[in-house]
C-alpha cells in the first residue's frame, strides 16, 4: 500500500470539529444530551469544540440529505482554525455522502480524522487522497460513555492524536463491555468483564507492515470511487473487525473470498482481528479462518485476535498506514510510528 501523509498533532486549544457522516442522531431530542457529554470530554482534554454546521441537525434531516453531510465534512478540512474532525456516531450508509465530498478538500487541507464503523468509508476516501486518518473513537461511543470514558480508550486517543512519538506496544485492555447501546438511556451503563490477552490463530516469527481495514464492508466498494485493488493490500496488516450480524462465520468466508478473488491474500503481511462486541464465543469463526488459509497454504500468516478496536469498549487508536508489527512469539502487537507530526 502507498505511504500516506501525516497529520499534524493536537496541542491545548486546539479546535475539534464534530460532523455525522452517518447517523444524524447527536441531534435527535432524546440523544442531544449524550452528544454535550462527549463534547465535556473532549473540553476537558483541553480542546475546544465546534459542531459542523448541518451536524445537529437531526437524523430526520441529514437522512435525507447527504449533501449536506458532505458540506461539513469540506468545511471541516477547510476551515483553518479546526485541527481534527471527529464523527458524532457510525451508521450504514456514509457511501451516499461520498460522491458529494470534494477530494481536493482533503489533499489541500491534510488534518486528523477519527472515528469507526461506518465511518470507514470516508477513512477509505482519506486514503485514496493520500492522508492517514484514524480508526478510532466516535463521540457518542465511546467517549459519551455514562460512566465515564474509560482511561484505556482515552489514553490512546491522547497518545495517537496529540504525541508525535511512537505509539509503541498496544497493550490488551483488562477489561472490556460488548452488546448495543441504548442511546437514549441517561442510566445506561455498560457492563465490563475480565479482558483477557490476545489469541494467536497461527503464524510465527514477526513481521512488519502498514496499517489499513475497517470492517467487513470495505469488499463492498467495487462500484464506488473507493473501489480497492491488489496493491491497497500489498505489505499491510489488515485489521477487521464488526458487528456480530456482519461478523458470522458466513460473513467472513465471504470476506476473505472477496480477498482471494483480487489477489490480496498472499501480499498481506498479517491480520489484527477485533475483539468480538458480543459475548458469544469466537471459536466457530477461528476454527473457519484457520481452515480457510489451510487449504491455501497460508498458515504462515500471523493471524491475532482480541485487539480492542472499533465496536466494542475500551478501544486503541489505529493510524491508517503506520508501521506496525506482530510478535506471534510474544502474541503482541506494535505500532512502530507516531500517528502524527
Amino acid at each position: 500500500m502507498k505511504k500516506l501523509c501525516k497529520p499534524l498533532g493536537l496541542c491545548k486549544g486546539d479546535t475539534i470539529a464534530t460532523v455525522s457522516p452517518c447517523n444524524g442522531w447527536a441531534g435527535d431530542e432524546a440523544i442531544r444530551w449524550k452528544y454535550e457529554l462527549g463534547v465535556m470530554r473532549l473540553k476537558q482534554l483541553g480542546l475546544n469544540v465546534v459542531p459542523a454546521p448541518n451536524s445537529l441537525k437531526g437524523s430526520a434531516y441529514l437522512s435525507q440529505n447527504p449533501q449536506a453531510r458532505a458540506e461539513d465534512i469540506m468545511w471541516a478540512f477547510e476551515k483553518k482554525e479546526v485541527k481534527a474532525i471527529i464523527a458524532n456516531v457510525g451508521g450504514n450508509d456514509s457511501i451516499k455522502v461520498v460522491p458529494y465530498v470534494d477530494p481536493l478538500s482533503i489533499r489541500n487541507n491534510p488534518k486528523i480524522f477519527i472515528g469507526y464503523s461506518d465511518v470507514m468509508n470516508l477513512h477509505i476516501l482519506c486514503y485514496k487522497c493520500g492522508l492517514s486518518s484514524f480508526y478510532g473513537d466516535n463521540l457518542l461511543e465511546p467517549i459519551g460513555e455514562v460512566r465515564g470514558w474509560h482511561e484505556y480508550s482515552r489514553g490512546w486517543f491522547e497518545r495517537a492524536l496529540f504525541d508525535s512519538s511512537p505509539l509503541g506496544r498496544i497493550e490488551p485492555s483488562g477489561e472490556w463491555a460488548y452488546g448495543e447501546v441504548d442511546y437514549t438511556d441517561r442510566t445506561y451503563t455498560r457492563s465490563y468483564h475480565a479482558g483477557g490477552g490476545y489469541e494467536l490463530f497461527q503464524g510465527n516469527g514477526t513481521v512488519q507492515g502498514r496499517l489499513f481495514g475497517g470492517h467487513t464492508g470495505l469488499m463492498e466498494l467495487d462500484d464506488t470511487p473507493m473501489r480497492l485493488e491488489k496493491e491497497d493490500f500489498r505489505d499491510a496488516i489488515l485489521f477487521l473487525e464488526d458487528i456480530p450480524e456482519f461478523f458470522t462465520v458466513q460473513a467472513l468466508r465471504e470476506f476473505l473470498e472477496g480477498l482471494e478473488g483480487m489477489g490480496a491474500l498472499g501480499v498481506l503481511r498479517g491480520i489484527l482481528i477485533g475483539k468480538v462486541n458480543a459475548r458469544e464465543p469466537f471459536e466457530e469463526q477461528k476454527a473457519m479462518i484457520k481452515d480457510f488459509f489451510a487449504k491455501r497454504g497460508l498458515s504462515a500468516l500471523p493471524i491475532l485476535y482480541g485487539v480492542n478496536f472499533g465496536h466494542s469498549s475500551p478501544v486503541c487508536v489505529l493510524p491508517y498506514g503506520a508501521a506496525a508489527e506482530i510478535n506471534c512469539g510474544e502474541k503482541s502487537f506494535s505500532i512502530l510510528e507516531s500517528g502524527v507530526k
